[in-house]
């Protein structure tokens, strides 16, 4: 006789299979949309039409954390940039509890920084905001049946950016999510605090003014959720980022 965990696995398994079998047979993948903008949400829902069933929505990332694990749904079309911090926060909690949910994210962003950190956390795919309605109905199917979905001009750098990437001791790929959120320019930043330069100093060396300087640094102190330099220091340190 199975174990109670046994049967949820099982159940969890069938339930996986059953939404992969849908999605070959036609049936209409069941969305929910995330961003932080609601005519966009509005406009994301009249394009996909009867074609999907929209399951919910939410603006923000606690929101969306919640309501997709209530609702479960076969694709969350999700924006990399929200109020509450990036996008990968929603697709690295919801993975860690539903690993059945698939994300697609449907960005005006096209930053390599922000294409690579939202995949590197378990979306399925990224497309551009210019796409067509008829194309993101079809990227929908497609993450829905186990597909990956990229616009044709991300795909190139997502694809040089894992051949890049360092093997881990067993062979896989290795990164780092908290840093993956960075962008280029706060990683920059916080090399040089860690190196212990001051302020004026950093923005001596990056030929950008102090104001600016701790703009980036209140960035990195929130997406790491961290609170002081020293933090942000010994952060740094433990990743070799020196």
């Amino acid at each position: 006789m199975s174990t109670p965990a046994g049967s949820a696995r099982d159940g969890a398994a069938r339930d996986g299979a059953a939404r992969d079998g849908a999605a070959r047979d036609g049936a209409r993948p069941r969305v929910f949309i995330v961003d932080d903008h609601g005519l966009f949400r509005a406009g994301v829902r009249s394009e996909l039409g009867d074609e999907v069933d929209v399951v919910g929505e939410a603006d923000d990332v606690e929101p969306a954390i919640t309501r997709i694990a209530e609702c479960q749904p076969d694709v969350v079309l999700l924006d990399v940039h929200l109020p509450g911090g990036g996008g990968q926060a929603v697709v690295t909690a919801i993975r860690a509890s539903h690993p059945g949910v698939r994300f697609l994210a449907l960005s005006a962003s096209g930053a390599p920084e922000d294409v690579i950190a939202v995949i590197r956390s378990g979306a399925r795919g990224y497309v551009t905001k210019t796409i067509s309605g008829g194309d993101l109905v079809d990227a929908v199917r497609r993450v829905a049946a186990g597909d990956s979905v990229f616009s044709p001009r991300l795909a190139g750098f997502v694809l040089d950016a894992f051949a890049a990437l360092p093997a881990a001791a067993d062979g896989s790929p290795s990164f780092d999510p908290e840093l993956d959120q960075l962008t280029p320019r706060e990683r920059e930043v916080l090399r040089l605090i860690a190196r212990g330069y001051t302020y004026r100093e950093i923005a001596r060396e990056l030929f950008i003014s102090v104001k600016t300087v701790e703009s980036h640094v209140s960035s990195v102190l929130r997406k790491l959720q961290l609170s002081t330099r020293h933090q942000l220091t010994r952060w740094a340190n433990e990743r070799r980022l020196t």
